[in-house]
């Protein structure tokens, strides 16, 4: 009972942790070596572990359409989203990064409607709202002076870009992801029913049964694969290697990327795409967006942020009204 829902929860504590790595990884190393170094020892991580479960070196039994549905998120959520989340944690900083990330559920329904046929309610208008309202709340402040009748942004407006962009990465790849783990479980599903019906499941069956536990693991793996080869293409064209290398050297930048590839892309990732199979996306993003909330408490503790009463009520507010989308 209500298992989707409490791996979600698990899944927002775990990209709490991840924000605040990520963030002091990235402010030493730089956006582009930290994502490709972080996506490779994810990707080795799951394919070690893939490889003792499974026996295959590659996601067993994985047919076409799964794999160009994950490939696609893996390009939407890990390259394009990622550029924009880490290049916002420089600017304004993981806290406003992952309040601007409550965006996300609503990306995620409405390609969720668009893409899979899930439904949408006239609720879905308001939520849109409350949510804009409480980012607006965290984001703006009366203007000083002349003009302090008008509402200004108090953070970088290349900052807020940023990550607006990263929810609506993480939103759409989340529902890609779902596209493409659907069909890796109907084809396991189909060939394990042919199995049966041809009276070979008891010496078969062990395999397809291994790939459909190690599924969203391995549904992982080729997305953190898709961003490995996307940041190399990138980090190519602009040249980049050699911060790589230099941040390779780093020994607290590589601590931190290892606690960040152990909360994020290997396990919280994971559960996240699990979280999709035991409940709709629209409830498992909106509760994996409670990151927002979660993070003020670290933010404040152990990074000596100033959060403001309206930056909290803000952030409630926000999250609320993701919830709100789904009701």
């Amino acid at each position: 009972m209500f298992i989707g829902e409490i791996i979600s929860l698990v899944v927002a504590v775990l990209w709490t942790a991840t924000a605040l790595l990520s963030e002091g990884a990235t402010r030493r190393i730089g956006t582009l070596p930290f994502n490709i170094i972080r996506l490779t020892l994810a990707a080795v991580l799951l394919w070690v572990a893939m490889l003792c479960v499974t026996g295959s070196p590659l996601p067993p039994y994985c047919n076409t359409p799964a794999w160009v549905m994950l490939v696609l998120s893996g390009l939407v959520g890990f390259v394009a989203g990622d550029i924009c989340l880490f290049n916002c944690y420089l600017s304004i900083g993981s806290r406003f990064g992952q309040l601007l990330m409550t965006v996300a559920p609503i990306a995620a329904a409405i390609s969720g409607w668009l893409l899979l046929g899930e439904t949408m309610s006239w609720t879905g208008v308001l939520a849109m709202l409350v949510v804009t309202a409480g980012i607006a709340m965290s984001v703006l402040n009366r203007g000083g002076g002349e003009g302090h009748h008008k509402l200004v942004l108090k953070l970088p407006l290349k900052g807020v870009l940023y990550g607006l962009g990263a929810g609506v990465g993480q939103g759409v790849g989340l529902v890609l992801s779902k596209m493409g783990i659907q069909a890796y479980d109907q084809h396991l599903k189909a060939m394990l029913n042919d199995l049966i019906d041809g009276g070979q499941y008891a010496g078969n069956h062990w395999d397809l049964e291994a790939a459909m536990s190690y599924m969203p693991y391995a549904a992982t793996f080729i997305r953190a694969l898709t961003g490995v080869v996307g940041f190399a293409v990138v980090l190519t064209i602009v040249r980049q290697w050699p911060k790589v290398w230099k941040g390779l050297h780093d020994r607290q930048a590589m601590r931190l990327t290892m606690g960040a590839v152990v909360c994020g892309p290997t396990i919280g990732v994971s559960l996240s795409l699990l979280a999709t199979l035991y409940t709709s996306t629209g409830v498992a993003q909106t509760l994996m967006s409670l990151t927002p909330i979660f993070i003020l408490l670290p933010a404040w503790l152990w990074q000596h942020q100033r959060v403001t009463r309206l930056e909290v009520v803000g952030a409630c507010i926000a999250v609320a009204g993701a919830a709100l989308f789904f009701v």
